[in-house]
């Protein structure tokens, strides 16, 4: 065997992956047909932040993000750890109500977040629009910069020298047995582990018969240094409802201050293409949402513009777990959608645990929610 597992995909999943699998002692070949970090890392805001839109969705992420925070010690400054925290902008009254109600749900929890009237926004964030009635901040959300941390995770962290990785290796078929698993390359190449994890976004469709992955476009912006204009990541609470459309194009206001002074504007996301092309009506739509939120926008000069694709699953939870329901050689995680950089490090905390046959720990989420046989039809042949 090439491994004891083969990791598919170098994103910031497969990274965390095959970084957890080390730090238990395993050797991991990782494979990516790009780079490390590329794809949906690469196209990302990064944002490291605590979402409730579901009891699965909660723990997953908060275990991810305590995850970082206790990793951030360790990161580079290339990495650009930023503790800078959220904070969720109302408009009106009945999104104050839902801050308020966001903010129960967390203070229960214990998660540190404190809500703002109109007056306390304005002095927190300034060039927020003072139309703007409300918010909460959430203390302890952080950015990063997820094509640097996938790599920082794959060749600095704990265990880094029990890992190998292939880039520009194209993965054209996985299988598995009740020994083991392989993994064929484009060029012919046949390599075996005793597992092989996909964790290559929506690529993994293309592998793994079954599993329901639907791409979702998302166009970013990044502005020139203005440093100083905003101090957290800033969303508007719409966000959310935006963030889970389930067809369509929507836009929602979502900012992020940079270490490097600048400013990266989001979001946008359309179903029912994979034109990597920037769409100039849909920047376009997104950035006036993004004016009503920061006046000052039209006045910075824009320095870049892309768009990604987000790995979206028809219950917008990630799918994590063995692909096949009598056969633990084979294992997916992949689907996080706009949450693969937040919740990275606990997905790869669960799948290691379950493959590897770890007794119940206290503070690890139930997997159940996340498997992939809630999706995936066993193949006639098992």
């Amino acid at each position: 065997m090439t491994a004891d597992v083969i990791v598919v995909g170098a994103g910031i999943v497969g990274a965390a992956c095959a970084a957890e699998l080390a730090a238990r002692g395993l050797s991991v070949d990782v494979i990516d047909a790009g780079v490390i970090g590329g794809g949906a890392t690469a196209a990302g805001m990064g944002h490291i932040v605590l979402m409730n839109d579901s009891p699965a969705e909660f723990a997953l992420s908060r275990l991810s993000r305590d995850l970082w925070l206790a990793l951030a010690p360790d990161l580079r400054a290339r990495d650009a750890f930023t503790r800078c925290g959220s904070m969720w902008v109302a408009v009106d009254d009945e999104e104050c109500a839902a801050a308020r109600a966001m903010q129960s749900a967390f203070a229960a929890a214990s998660v540190r977040a404190h809500l703002l009237d109109a007056a306390a926004l304005r002095k927190e964030e300034p060039a927020l629009s003072h139309a703007m009635q409300g918010g909460l901040v959430v203390e302890d959300d952080a950015v990063v910069y997820a094509p640097a941390a996938a790599q920082f995770l794959l060749t600095c962290s704990a265990g880094a020298s029990r890992i190998r990785v292939s880039t520009q290796s194209a993965v054209s078929a996985v299988d598995a047995n009740c020994t083991h698993a392989s993994v064929t390359l484009v060029d012919g190449e046949r390599r075996t582990a005793a597992h092989v994890v996909v964790a290559n976004g929506l690529a993994a469709s293309r592998l793994v018969d079954g599993v329901p992955l639907e791409a979702k476009k998302g166009h970013l912006l990044i502005t020139d240094r203005y440093p100083g204009t905003i101090r957290r990541q800033i969303a508007e609470l719409g966000y959310i409802k935006s963030a889970h459309h389930a067809s369509g194009t929507s836009v929602a206001f979502n900012a992020q201050p940079r270490p490097t002074g600048q400013l990266m504007i989001g979001s946008s996301r359309q179903f029912g293409t994979t034109d990597p092309a920037v769409e100039m009506n849909v920047l376009g739509a997104m950035l006036k949402r993004a004016s009503r939120y920061l006046p000052g926008i039209g006045d910075m000069n824009a320095i870049r513009t892309w768009t990604g694709f987000r790995a979206a699953t028809p219950d917008g939870l990630p799918i994590i777990g063995a692909a096949r329901h009598d056969n633990e050689r084979l294992w997916l995680a992949t689907g996080h959608e706009g949450l693969g950089v937040t919740t990275s490090l606990g997905t790869a905390k669960l799948l290691v645990a379950r493959m590897l046959n770890d007794p119940p720990m206290p503070g690890l989420p139930d997997l159940a929610p996340f498997s992939p046989r809630r999706f995936v039809v066993a193949h006639a042949d098992e």
